[in-house]
């Protein structure tokens, strides 16, 4: 049987998509284990669920789903040196899906006039969380310089935070959760 370890990064180097090696704070592996983090908090998110219901649950679950699926192949085109090719590719249409379900959402939310905390439900605070993360990972992706990676992987990414707060207030919506509004006076 296969065992988890290898022992091969116990010296701080790690390998890349087709063998290179590199540090462990290599810019393109703190890119890709930002998205990696961003997709365990959406789980996080998603474990807070259980129990609860709501008419569109399943649905909401399922697209968070294929979220993480997609954010696990980004990770996979930023584990990627910019001199090889990219085995699974980003397309438009992966943003113009996230960009028509936050429509969707946004249609069933009360609209915002002022900005708000991360609060409410478990699931939309650790989505909330998630976009943070997300954030994080765009920064880390951008870093990596032009050239470096798929101009669509920015896109996509900058997208899924846009994405993820809207999940968190769907989510607060739907499960009871209280949304807090920031106070102009502290």
């Amino acid at each position: 049987m296969a065992r988890i370890y290898t022992r091969s990064g116990d010296k701080g180097q790690t390998s890349l998509i087709y063998g290179s090696r590199v540090a462990k704070n290599d810019h393109r592996v703190e890119a890709y284990g930002t998205c990696d983090e961003a997709n365990s908090m959406i789980g996080l998110a998603l474990s807070f669920l259980e129990g609860a219901s709501w008419d569109g649950k399943n649905a909401f679950i399922e697209k968070l789903h294929r979220v993480q699926t997609i954010l696990f192949h980004v990770g996979a085109e930023l584990a990627t040196p910019a001199d090889k090719e990219v085995i699974w590719k980003l397309k438009q249409e992966h943003i113009d899906e996230l960009e028509e379900q936050i429509n969707a959402w946004e249609d069933d939310l009360e609209p915002l006039k002022n900005f708000i905390l991360p609060s409410g439900h478990g699931t939309a605070s650790a989505l909330h969380a998630a976009r943070t993360v997300t954030r994080r990972a765009e920064r880390a992706a951008v870093g990596l310089g032009e050239g470096q990676v798929n101009p669509l992987v920015i896109s996509y990414i900058n997208r899924l935070s846009d994405f993820l707060f809207v999940a968190a207030r769907y989510a607060n919506h739907h499960l009871g959760g209280e949304e807090r509004h920031l106070k102009a006076d502290i």
